[in-house]
């Protein structure tokens, strides 16, 4: 984007890198400001806009060294001895979201002497510990994880044994049912059996009866005939005895 600047145009050109290490992505953003002198004559104003476009392109290549000795920086840190001992003054950040580093932004040549800002080593600093609290973050998301992922593996365990308890408990049922149903059937049918019993039993008895009432008649009958009999032979006997004495 053009802007006026000291009696000169200025163009802003924005690169971005990004590079991963140590589980942390790493984005790099960087500021340019290209000085683009106009000359009397404007048809060299390409040639001159080219020319900035190489300087940039130049300083961007001179900022590779910076970028691997971050990166290395990065990979140290990602360990929690050395990140321990290169931890300055830790911002305070939200366990659920871990912070990304900030990225460093090179103060322009063309700045005015009176204007103050953030040095080197404060930026450094600065960076050392945002990437230990992102570090520390991760840490601690991940001994989370870990903990769910447990409880998670414990529950479908026990979730897996309650099924096989279950399933065995309805197998038991069903056979228990099997047995009830076959108890039933046996009690019914020895209470038939006990019913058919009983009324055989009183057949018996009734038949018993009808015999001792038969007995006792055929006794009475019988001890009818011998008296008429006895009674007879008295008569016999004593006209026998009669007809004796006349002769």
């Amino acid at each position: 984007m053009p802007g006026r600047w000291s009696g000169r145009w200025t163009v802003i050109t924005i690169s971005t890198a990004s590079r991963s290490r140590g589980g942390n992505q790493l984005h790099f953003i960087t500021f340019k400001y290209i000085p683009i002198r106009l000359g009397r004559l404007m048809a060299h104003w390409r040639d001159e806009y080219l020319a900035a476009l190489t300087v940039r392109d130049q300083r961007e290549k001179a900022n590779a060294t910076l970028y691997d000795a971050y990166t290395q920086l990065a990979d140290r840190t990602s360990k929690p001895e050395t990140a321990a001992k290169c931890a300055s003054p830790i911002t305070a950040q939200s366990e659920a979201q871990p912070s990304v580093p900030s990225p460093i932004v090179l103060p322009s040549k063309k700045q005015r002497p009176t204007e103050l800002g953030p040095t080197p080593t404060d930026l450094l600093n600065t960076t050392r510990a945002d990437l230990s609290e992102a570090q520390r973050s991760r840490s601690e998301l991940q001994d989370r994880l870990n903990r769910v992922n447990i409880e998670v593996e414990a529950l479908r365990k026990k979730s897996s044994h309650e099924g096989r308890r279950i399933n065995a408990l309805e197998s038991e049922r069903a056979h228990l049912k099997l047995r009830l149903t076959d108890r039933d059937a046996e009690l019914k049918g020895k209470a038939k059996l006990l019913e058919d019993f009983q009324d055989e039993l009183a057949t018996l008895n009734l038949q018993l009866n009808m015999a001792e009432e038969r007995s006792t008649r055929l006794k009475n009958e019988n001890q009818d005939l011998v008296d008429r009999w006895m009674a007879r032979m008295g008569q016999e006997a004593e006209a026998m005895n009669d007809a004796s004495k006349y002769s």
